[in-house]
């Protein structure tokens, strides 16, 4: 075989089953539109899969969804994980790409996760299973583009090894289903909004869940279906009648997932679909749906895991967490979905294009935004106005965010609510010492509207 070479639209396809039929370990890189996938093979079979685009962003949405049933798989540990290994910046992602080919900035979180016990290897073994078939999805849709097999610098720690064929059947047929949305709906990352002046009748309005209502205003179907904790393709369903009766709009995907291939009509795509997946395990349900079992048969756990030590970024204290992880099993229960209401949050910063630019990205959302100019007095507004969330300038005149953040965590009120710094693009944070302050996470100049809300979005639902 071929050890680079260009494909067209149905090459994707021939090229993965190509090599399910070698013994070698190879590394799959393709590339598309600026957008790299990378997919690790070991003797046939998937290891693991990614892409380029927002990889934290997509591993936050699956555990996400994940910690439904594994309750103490917390929002805390979900961020330290985060924050201990995913790069800083876009072009240190780049610099290391030599060795992100080998190991993957947000494998070696979930690796880390199953060496201090927050995650057992099997309910691993599910998690790389969602996340693969979900880069193969965009994988199969690539109509063009170049591709490079090379030997893998250093060998990853094994967490699962995953049937070729049965991912791709699996993927064929989800493909499939958001088919008979086209043209309306060409990516799941499109972002819905409801019309409040539509000329449908209130009765003839979507009896949807109150708590999509609120968060239909701005977030992708892939973002609202992980807050919602329900299968992407299900929603689409769901929202699909009122798409086309115009009561509800979609609007482009922000950037970068606008570089992600687009769902286009290709019946020979399909042309190898196994009926009785479709009957069983594919039928989704108009219910809440949990992550899935983790009994999936193509899936072959592998034991031995080496521990994974932290990465040189700081001294992080370990959350107070049991060893103890609950089953799998459990069920997602209403009680669980995020409740109903308007966001407050508070942006303290001393430059009023800084506070008048996150007025304009958060305030046609679901958000209800303060903005505070001078930090002297900001501690007083915060007590006034409890905010759920706050953004912190790092770098102002009078008092600097570490030192503000430390007197705002002082406060009991303010002991759990997400404080995130927002730092100028040539400024560092010390990572250690936002961690004994007590921040959340971090936010670089200049951010775009997707970057905003995806921090928001991972600290508040």
């Amino acid at each position: 075989m071929n050890n680079s070479g260009a494909f067209t639209k149905l090459r994707p396809l021939s090229l993965l089953r190509q090599l399910s039929n070698c013994s070698d370990s190879t590394c799959l890189q393709a590339l598309s539109n600026s957008v790299t996938w990378t997919i690790y093979l070991e003797q046939g079979k998937i290891t693991y899969a990614t892409h380029s685009v927002e990889p934290f962003d997509r591993l936050e949405r699956h555990l996400r969804r994940l910690s439904h049933q594994i309750p103490l798989l917390t929002n805390e540990v979900r961020i330290q994980a985060r924050l201990m290994f995913e790069p800083d910046s876009h072009s240190q992602l780049i610099e290391d790409d030599s060795n992100s080919r080998s190991h993957p900035p947000e494998y070696q979180a979930i690796s880390w996760l199953i060496s201090q016990q927050h995650l057992h290897s099997t309910q691993a073994a599910v998690l790389i299973q969602e996340l693969v078939k979900e880069v193969i999805e965009s994988f199969l849709l690539i109509k063009e583009g170049t591709y490079e097999l090379a030997e893998p610098l250093n060998r990853m720690p094994k967490i699962c090894r995953l049937d070729v064929e049965k991912i791709l059947d699996r993927c064929q047929i989800r493909l499939q289903n958001w088919q008979a949305f086209v043209p309306q709906i060409s990516s799941p990352y499109q972002r819905p909004y409801m019309l409040i002046n539509s000329k449908l009748e209130k009765q003839d309005l979507p009896k949807l869940q109150p708590d999509l209502i609120n968060w239909m205003k701005g977030f992708s179907l892939c973002h609202l279906a992980a807050i919602l904790n329900q299968d992407e393709i299900q929603l689409a369903r769901n929202l699909y009648p009122y798409i086309l009766q115009g009561a509800i709009i979609l609007h482009e995907p922000d950037p970068p997932f606008d570089k992600l291939p687009k769902i286009f009509e290709d019946k020979s795509l399909f042309s190898k679909l196994i009926p009785e997946l479709v009957d069983t395990k594919e039928k989704l349900s108009t219910s809440v749906t949990s992550y899935p079992n983790i009994s999936e048969e193509n899936i072959a756990p592998v034991q031995r895991l080496p521990q994974i030590s932290t990465p040189p970024k700081g001294n992080f204290q370990e959350p107070t967490i049991s060893n103890n992880i609950n089953s799998a099993s459990q069920r997602v229960t209403a009680a669980t979905v995020t409740a109903q209401k308007v966001h407050k949050i508070v942006s303290v910063d001393d430059s009023p294009t800084i506070l008048k630019e996150i007025s304009h990205f958060l305030e046609n959302e679901n958000f209800s935004v303060v903005t505070i100019n001078d930090p002297l007095k900001a501690v007083l507004s915060i007590i006034r106005h409890k905010p759920d969330l706050i953004l912190l300038d790092l770098n102002m005149l009078g008092i600097d965010g570490y030192e503000l953040c430390r007197i705002i965590r002082n406060n009991s009120l303010f002991q759990k609510t997400p404080i995130i710094f927002v730092t100028g693009s040539k400024g560092i944070v010390d990572k250690v010492k936002a961690k004994l302050v007590g921040a959340s996470g971090y936010l670089t100049k200049p951010f775009t509207r997707a970057e905003l809300l995806k921090i928001v979005f991972m600290h508040l639902t």
